[in-house]
């Protein structure tokens, strides 16, 4: 029986619910998933701990990592890199545990470049007015810092055609049994059950 873990590249647009997907998925099946650590050449935050929140690099050594392949993605902000270790992950896998990585689209093709069998999963919102919506309750974002993102997502959007699964996050719960299903689906029809 193949017990290797799949990994898991999930995008969507700033207020499609990633994350909060992600945590409850985590939350629901802790022995099932695992959420990617990525590593950062910029310095500690507050109680940030290296290897919990990220592993912290200088940028050197940040930059030998990327010379060495090290890294399965990665991507300068500001000054900083920031990027997913390819041994951290690839523990994991081997474990049977599956890999979340909660990315932007660029970061998520590079992975797939990189690594077999990864399962690129799109979360959409309802619609743009909803979306709208989510990023305005969260209180996070001036409007024009809004009207950013809106526009970032109507060009995000038209990727997700491009990944393997698109779900439309109307419920977080149901979508959380969606993806968790995807998963399984997948795993079984790779090991020939399907």
């Amino acid at each position: 029986m193949n017990k290797t873990g799949f990994l898991l590249v999930v995008s969507g647009p700033s207020g499609a619910g990633k994350g909060t997907i992600c945590n409850a998925l985590l939350k629901k099946y802790p022995d099932e998933y695992a959420l990617s650590i990525s590593a950062t050449s910029r310095e500690p935050r507050g109680n940030e701990q290296d290897g919990v929140e990220y592993f912290f690099k200088t940028i050197e050594e940040f930059e030998e990592m990327i010379a060495a392949d090290l890294l399965l993605e990665h991507a300068r902000y500001v000054d900083n890199y920031y990027g997913t270790p390819r041994k951290w992950v690839e523990e994991k896998l081997e474990e049977g545990i599956n890999v979340i990585l909660e990315i932007d689209y660029q970061g998520g093709f590079q992975v797939s470049s990189k690594i077999p069998n990864v399962l690129k999963i799109f979360i959409m919102p309802p619609d743009l007015e909803e979306l709208k919506n989510r990023l305005v309750l969260r209180g996070t974002e001036t409007e024009e810092q809004i009207i950013m993102r809106l526009k970032k997502a109507e060009e995000e959007i038209k990727i997700a055609e491009q990944y393997d699964y698109t779900i439309i996050n109307v419920d977080v719960e149901k979508s959380v049994e969606i993806l968790h299903n995807i998963v399984s689906y997948e795993k079984n029809k790779l090991m020939g059950e399907i």
